[in-house]
């Protein structure tokens, strides 16, 4: 059976996606699936403070950097968004995302509310993903269900997600992941479909005579 992308070659400009939901929703898992399965979708790499963790390569797994010049990068605009988390800090580097959006690629960030808004407002036509579970006490049935952790962090990342599904109406695009074959589905039909906008495709427009 073929596949979407075995006789297209992708849009003329790429589209950016920003994927956000709470933890215990299945993004990350979604998330992976799509950019194996849509060649034109790439993910971006993160600038940290971080030092490298034993296996992490520079430039593939992140950018690793010192906080002076993760300063600078503010300060420069040269970050579509960033946050402080747990005393580091982490960031989207703008030039790479643009560079690749420009040459036809799209490209997806799997980032939280806040960033997300940050990078709505840097790049208005981002297009946002929202994953939610079936129903909101799901969260901790899953939290539960890892076995990893100890209840003070379970109820901190369970008020962290109510935080998190609350600002759900505020994205373009709403994913209940409820049956995850199903999710699937639902989720790469939303990065196909926005791929196929006519806004994206210009050259295909002008091939068949369009305007």
């Amino acid at each position: 059976m073929t596949s979407p992308a075995d006789h297209w070659t992708g849009p003329d400009t790429g589209a950016l996606f920003v994927v956000t939901g709470a933890s215990g929703t299945g993004k990350t898992t979604l998330v992976k699936a799509a950019l194996a399965a849509i060649p034109s979708i790439g993910w971006s790499v993160s600038a940290t403070t971080r030092g490298p963790r034993i296996g992490e390569v520079d430039g593939k797994d992140y950018h690793f950097v010192d906080h002076p010049k993760f300063d600078q990068m503010v300060e420069h605009g040269e970050l579509l968004e960033w946050a402080a988390v747990y005393g580091n800090r982490y960031g989207t580097p703008r030039a790479p995302v643009v560079d690749r959006l420009n040459a036809g690629e799209s490209v997806l960030l799997e980032i939280d509310r806040a960033g997300a808004h940050q990078v709505k407002a840097a790049m208005p036509g981002a297009v946002l993903i929202f994953v939610l579970p079936p129903a909101p006490e799901v969260i901790e049935a899953r939290l539960r269900a890892r076995s990893t952790d100890s209840e003070a962090v379970i109820q901190r990342r369970v008020a962290e997600a109510a935080d998190q599904l609350g600002g759900c109406g505020e994205f373009d695009y709403l994913v209940v992941n409820d049956v995850l074959e199903h999710a699937h589905v639902r989720f790469q039909g939303v990065l196909w479909a926005e791929l196929q906008r006519k806004e994206r495709n210009r050259g295909l427009v002008r091939r068949f005579g369009g305007v």
